[in-house]
Formats: structure tokens, C-alpha cells, sequence
């Protein structure tokens, strides 16, 4: 009983001393802006790509929602020597708000090469 009494005793003293300490710092905020790293730098081959391949289009997906098929194309492989290796065409979901595919294109430079141009939605 004795320690209950001291204990409620204390109590305003303790209370007294913790409103004298002084008040934390509000917390900082800190902006943090994230910049994409540049695109890779495109890749000039020497010559044109093959004729391309031929593809059967295959029907959609069934339960796919919303598709367009994205042609195949010619990429040149760095890991297979320089030489070309055809990647096939494939279904994709269309964007919300995209409203075509322009399929990508190798592009002739004017000094010189072929650089490929991706494909986006327009």
C-alpha cells in the first residue's frame, strides 16, 4: 500500500518533468527524383536486314481481351557474332488509349547503316 501511495505520489513529478523536455524536431521530409537512365545508344549495322520471314497469324488467344498482333522481325545479335536472328511475331494487350501499332523498322542512316526504330502505340 505504501508503494501504491508513493507510486501516485510521484506521479505529477514525473508528468512535470517530461512537459519540461524539450519537444522532438517534426520530422524532415526528403524529395527524391528519379531520373530514367538514358536510352541505349542505337545500334548501327553495315547492312540491311533479310527479307521478312513470312509468318501465319495465328488466331488470338481465346479469353485475351482486347490484342493486337505485333509482326516478327530481324535483330542483329551481338552474342551470336553480328548475325541476324528472326524473332518472331506475337499477340500483345492493347494499351488503355492506344488506339494502333506501328510496328518497329530498320531505318537506313544517311551517312551510312541501318539502325532499328521500336515499335510503339500511336
Amino acid at each position: 500500500m505504501f508503494r501504491t501511495r508513493l507510486s501516485l505520489a510521484a506521479l505529477p513529478v514525473v508528468l512535470a518533468v517530461a512537459a519540461c523536455a524539450a519537444p522532438s524536431p517534426p520530422p524532415t521530409s526528403q524529395v527524391v527524383t528519379l531520373t530514367p537512365p538514358p536510352p541505349p545508344a542505337p545500334v548501327v549495322v553495315p547492312a540491311p536486314p533479310p527479307p521478312p520471314q513470312s509468318e501465319l497469324v495465328p488466331p488470338p488467344p481465346q479469353g485475351a481481351g482486347l490484342v493486337a498482333w505485333q509482326p516478327g522481325h530481324w535483330q542483329i545479335s551481338a552474342m551470336n557474332g553480328g548475325s541476324w536472328i528472326w524473332t518472331a511475331g506475337q499477340y500483345v494487350a492493347v494499351p488503355q488509349g492506344a488506339t494502333i501499332w506501328q510496328p518497329g523498322r530498320w531505318m537506313q542512316q544517311p551517312m551510312g547503316g541501318w539502325v532499328w526504330v521500336e515499335g510503339h502505340w500511336a
